[in-house]
């Protein structure tokens, strides 16, 4: 590969141009093309050099274009767009391979495959007997050609190889005639396996690396070829070698013929299903986003929010009506709590993935700390902890958040530590919304309804829901029972006050 094509390498999504003809039923040309691109990590464009009738059955006629247009095509691409790598392959006849040729020359994209196409897998032929050569003159600004065999012999101006070591030798002397890589495919050959093997001589020293994968027993094989190069053409920008990609797309092949029989597309030669690996390994299923989850996640814990609002001690609690023995056994509980509750965000913190959470859950254990000592300093009486022991609500809640420390899952463990959060801050700015300056509460209410507290409450939303939008779906539902069984436990915890006195 050149050094500008090592240059791309660093491109998380390659974009590849396509420069074929089509296939109405998608299986070749371009319509493979962009699904191989895609399939194997890269954005596709395309650029039509011939509109072919064609279906699984074989070709029934070809329509080449305007030569003009093809270069309106080619220049409105590379005006707009980067391009990484460019795959060509169906170009019908002599004036086609011009106008590509001196685009190419002009542009010089990175890194070009040619599957120089020139017979389909039907037998009709693709490229007029006259263009053979000017195919072989363009091919000297590829870095890689993907030819079978009879397309191998065309280039090398010889018969067709009969045996894979003549198809090897026969690959290595169009490597150095034209000073391009040769990916020499032994499909066509009666061979107990497919073999292919990327051939270098450029260097005047042939260097051969071999490729084998069982043969797949199947009629699945319309559009292998341009399936295969535009895979390669897509793998070569972010591989870190020429033989690391041919050997990434020749398995990402091998699993998508294998699935072509799934398709039941045509009544011929059918296509390979592109996507095959990809549905089998991630399924059909969208992923819901940060925002999703957060309207769906708060929307689940209505009921226990609403719950909350009518209880007798967020009811006297809101009105002013709560007498202070009950608020002061609140606020004891309370204080016990924090106290575990700082415990487990220091877990999240030490837990945490990056720098920027861990430093977030370190804080707001600080903070869990310091609102203990307020709590004693502003409501609490010097020794009123002394004799005071964590009832079942506050018991059964830390016990929860303990169990989610255990587990040792980050994503968990934030979940469960939401609701404190969330939950607080809400209650906070609805109940100093409707409550007054002489209120007895007042200064509690407006600990919960301040600013810094909904700043730090929204972060906690973020971190947790941005967590669950990476999840797969057993994670985001384990997150989820977390945040609701908090959200239950901030339910009794509020319901405690008044189940004491009964």
């Amino acid at each position: 590969m050149s050094e500008a094509a090592n240059a791309q390498a660093v491109r998380a999504v390659p974009r590849v141009l396509s420069i074929a003809g089509t296939d109405p039923t998608g299986g070749a040309g371009i319509q493979a093309d962009l699904k191989s691109i895609a399939a194997n990590g890269g954005y596709g464009m395309a650029v039509v050099t011939a509109l072919v009738t064609q279906n699984t059955g074989g070709v029934r006629s070809v329509h080449v274009p305007p030569v003009t247009f093809l270069r309106e095509q080619l220049d409105a691409v590379s005006d707009d767009v980067e391009i990484d790598a460019v795959k060509i392959g169906m170009l019908a006849d002599i004036d086609v391979i011009g106008a590509v040729r001196e685009w190419l020359v002009r542009v010089a994209p990175p890194i070009v495959v040619l599957d120089p196409v020139m017979v389909a897998t039907s037998g009709d032929r693709l490229l007029r007997a006259d263009s053979e050569g000017a195919l072989r003159d363009l091919a000297r600004l590829a870095h890689l050609v993907t030819p079978n065999i009879p397309e191998l012999a065309i280039l090398a101006d010889e018969p067709p190889a009969t045996s894979w070591e003549e198809t090897v030798a026969q690959a290595a002397r169009v490597s150095k005639r034209l000073g391009v890589m040769v990916l020499a495919k032994g499909g066509h050959l009666d061979h107990g396996t497919s073999p292919d093997a990327l051939v270098d001589a450029r260097g005047g020293e042939v260097l051969t690396i071999l490729f084998d994968a069982p043969r797949i027993a199947t009629t699945n094989t319309h559009g292998t070829g341009c399936s295969l190069s535009s895979a390669l053409a897509t793998r070569l920008v972010t591989s870190p070698d020429a033989a690391h990609a041919v050997g990434e797309a020749k398995r990402w092949l091998s699993e998508s013929i294998r699935g072509g029989a799934d398709l039941e597309v045509g009544r011929g030669n059918g296509p390979i299903s592109h996507f095959a690996g990809m549905w089998q390994r991630a399924g059909l299923d969208t992923r819901p986003t940060a925002g999703e989850i957060r309207a769906e996640w708060w929307e689940g814990i209505r009921p226990v929010r609403e719950r909350i609002d009518t209880l007798p001690f967020v009811v006297g609690l809101g009105d002013g009506t709560l007498d202070d023995q009950t608020f002061r056994g609140y606020l004891a509980q309370d204080a016990l709590y924090l106290r575990d509750f700082a415990r487990a965000l220091a877990t999240a913190s030490a837990l945490a993935p990056t720098l920027t959470e861990q430093a977030f859950w370190a804080a707001a254990a600080e903070g869990s700390i310091t609102a203990e000592l307020e709590l004693h300093d502003s409501w609490l009486a010097d020794g009123a902890l002394a004799g005071t022991r964590a009832d079942h609500a506050t018991t059964a809640y830390l016990n929860h958040l303990l169990a989610r420390c255990t587990d040792g899952s980050y994503t968990t463990l934030i979940a469960a530590l939401l609701p404190c959060f969330w939950l607080y801050q809400d209650l906070g700015e609805r109940l100093l919304a409707v409550s007054h300056e002489a209120h007895p509460y007042r200064s509690w209410i407006e600990a919960y309804a301040d600013e810094a507290v909904a700043t730090t409450t929204e972060a906690a939303v973020a971190f947790v829901m941005d967590a669950a939008a990476r999840a797969d779906d057993a994670g985001r539902s384990a997150m989820r029972d977390a945040f609701v069984r908090s959200a239950e436990h901030e339910l009794a915890f509020f319901a405690a006050p008044f189940d004491r006195m009964d």
